[in-house]
């Protein structure tokens, strides 16, 4: 009987998953180590299984065409966020009520009599220029 360790990669059929397990194979020739992985469909056998999961699977009679194991137990179980709490989030950010930023009174009239400094001294400067207008 053959006992493999490997993480669920889809939970999206009923009571079935898909395990990738990884193994170290030694390279014949250049003797060097690399990972294969292999993907085995499980039985999930009345667990409760979602993907991320960490799972135990064991090797069994022949389920279905492709289906050999079954999940003997789940090892790490991978974080859940609850999807009810997580979509009245999504609700509230989308309806929530929009304010206009707040300006200070006390900045826009700076702004506004520098622009009006900015326009005299203008004016000022045009009135202080002699025409440079060709005369006939």
């Amino acid at each position: 009987m053959r006992i493999k360790k490997g993480v669920v990669t889809s939970a999206k059929m009923t009571n079935t998953v898909a395990v990738i397990v990884h193994t170290s194979v030694m390279h014949p020739v250049y003797k060097k180590r690399f990972r294969r992985s292999k993907k085995f469909l499980a039985d999930t056998n009345g667990h409760d299984v979602y993907e991320g999961d960490t799972v135990v699977i064991v090797e069994c009679r022949p389920i279905s065409k492709n289906k050999h194991f079954k999940v003997m137990e789940i090892a790490i179980h991978a974080p859940r966020v609850d999807d009810v709490v997580e979509e009245d989030t999504v609700e509230k950010a989308i309806h929530r009520e929009k304010h206009a930023p707040v300006v200070e009174k006390k900045k826009m009239k700076d702004t506004k009599e520098k622009k009006g400094e900015k326009e005299t001294k203008e004016t000022e400067k045009e009135k202080d220029l002699p025409d440079s207008s060709p005369e006939k």
